[in-house]
């Protein structure tokens, strides 16, 4: 069973270093016009150094804001790197709706957003990856960089993960909903997988109506011996789960094999 973050660990403290938060906007070829990203940048950014990357993806009714509204990534991040807990890393907070109109009203389970979601793996890894290369000093390594996301975002995670493991070294899935395809298709060569992953990590509440998904995850990747960390934690489909496994999740990032 997954442990609980410390008491504090998403309250804001007096006299720390802090990231920076900005929000920045890429031209999409995918979807044809511009786009909009959060990026946080650890206390301490500096051109003169290079840094991993992870790009941390919403829910099926969120956008670029909202881990920003619901889950206090900075306070938690920002309270990590003065305990010394993480290694130096931007985080960029996408919009996983990639459409020319991506604001997550109406209809959200409407089949052509559901599909922006799908096309959102062409809008990553052609234009947005590209574009956080060419600005911020960061590795092009497939080892330093990281790709997780909660619910709908869980899902892209490792569908766009587990497809480009020349891409991403690091995968993790926060309570990942339906549209995770099915472990035979997310993982056809589990020897692969589990030679390239240096982290692949599923979470989910234990009242999660979908933690049947992770499940179904877990056993393929167990029957299969792929190396990974299966994290049922208490809660349900909601945010007290997903920041605690930002917490979690983070501090094992880009960390040197023991």
């Amino acid at each position: 069973m997954g442990t609980t973050a410390p008491e504090g660990f998403d309250r804001y403290r007096e006299n720390i270093a802090r990231g920076n938060v900005e929000m920045v906007e890429y031209f999409s070829e995918t979807v044809g016009n511009s786009r909009k990203t959060r990026i946080y940048t650890p206390p301490g950014y500096s051109p003169n150094h290079t840094y991993n990357v992870l790009y941390l993806l919403h829910g099926i009714g969120g956008d670029e804001n909202e881990w920003f509204n619901h889950g206090q990534p900075q306070i938690i991040l920002d309270n990590l790197y003065a305990d010394g807990m993480l290694e130096p890393m931007i985080v960029v907070f996408p919009n996983g709706r990639a459409m020319p109109d991506d604001r997550p009203v109406g209809d959200i389970f409407d089949p052509e957003k559901i599909r922006a979601f799908e096309r959102f793996e062409s809008d990553l890894l052609q234009d947005l990856i590209p574009w956080i290369e060419s600005k911020y000093s960061v590795s092009p390594d497939r080892e330093s960089r990281a790709i997780a996301g909660l619910s709908m975002g869980g899902g892209q995670s490792l569908n766009i993960g587990s497809n480009h493991l020349d891409r991403f070294a690091w995968i993790g899935a926060f309570s990942p909903a339906p549209n995770t395809k099915t472990p035979d298709r997310l993982f056809p060569d589990p020897q692969e997988a589990a030679a390239l992953l240096r982290l692949l990590w599923l979470s989910c509440g234990d009242q999660d109506d979908l933690k049947h998904i992770s499940e179904r995850t877990h056993a393929y990747l167990a029957e299969h011996g792929v190396p990974h960390i299966w994290f049922e934690e208490s809660g349900g489909h909601d945010w007290f789960v997903w920041k605690n496994d930002l917490y979690h999740f983070s501090q094992r990032l880009f960390k040197a094999a023991k």
